[in-house]
């Protein structure tokens, strides 16, 4: 009877609405793994943020997985009277700083990689140093050159540290996996994000919204998805936005 009890008690429909969100990983880490410059991208949407000049609220952000190379472009969602927010205009000057760090997975800077040299910082031309006096133009032709001789060497090595870091990444990412797997025609939910929220339910707003059905297993732990009426969405979700329904 206890059983029975406790069986019933999680088929219950606003239980598990409102159910806590599952943090636990639900499939292992697959690393992408890139053997050169600009041959994959990664590709990420920010926003919305503080209504910049000209009335930008979102950022296109790129990263390459090789190099970490980094390119970003604030766009205009919406014209707005009122705008602040500087966000956008400061945004080439953290891209640079960004490009001229050097990167725990790959031991370099993004702008050594691409161009198998290490850029010149303002810093160094407005504070005078050894690096930036001592040189001119035929020392700099020379050096260059010599760079562009041992840059495939530089490359080797970021490849090699990089399969090293996401080994390690991926050995401490698989140590607490819960796999989930759902059945073809199976019933999830899906959790519930800012932008579908009823904002008129505030902090009492179900963490998932009604039932679907899985369509398409489309890969690794992602899944196409149904509404009960047989209407496939227009994009395919990964597991651990989803859990179970009973």
């Amino acid at each position: 009877m206890k059983r029975d009890s406790f069986l019933h008690a999680q088929k219950c429909d606003a239980c598990q609405r409102h159910g806590n969100i599952l943090h636990q990983p639900a499939e292992p880490l697959h690393p992408i793994v890139s053997p050169c410059p600009f041959m994959k991208w990664g590709t990420n949407i920010v926003g919305k943020l503080l209504i910049a000049l000209g009335g930008k609220v979102i950022m296109l952000v790129m990263t390459n997985y090789f190099s970490k190379w980094i390119e970003a472009e604030a766009l205009v969602q919406k014209i707005l009277d009122k705008k602040k927010g500087i966000w956008a205009e400061e945004l080439p000057f953290f891209i640079w700083a960004d490009r001229t760090t050097s990167k725990v997975a790959t031991g370099q800077t993004p702008y050594s990689l691409l161009f198998g040299t290490e850029a010149v910082i303002l810093t160094e031309v407005v504070i005078l140093r050894t690096r930036y006096m001592l040189q001119n133009q035929e020392n700099n032709d020379m050096i260059l050159s010599q760079d562009l001789d041992t840059i495939d060497e530089l490359r080797d090595l970021a490849e090699i540290r990089i399969a090293a870091h996401q080994q390690r990444i991926t050995k401490a990412y698989n140590k607490n996996i819960k796999v989930r797997r759902f059945q073809i025609r199976g019933m999830v939910l899906k959790k519930t994000f800012q932008k579908t929220k009823d904002p008129d339910t505030g902090k009492l707003a179900p963490k998932w919204e009604v039932p679907y059905l899985i369509d398409v297993e489309a890969g690794k732990g992602v899944y196409w998805l149904a509404t009960l009426e047989g209407d496939v969405l227009p994009r395919s979700w990964n597991v651990i936005h989803l859990k179970a329904y009973m």
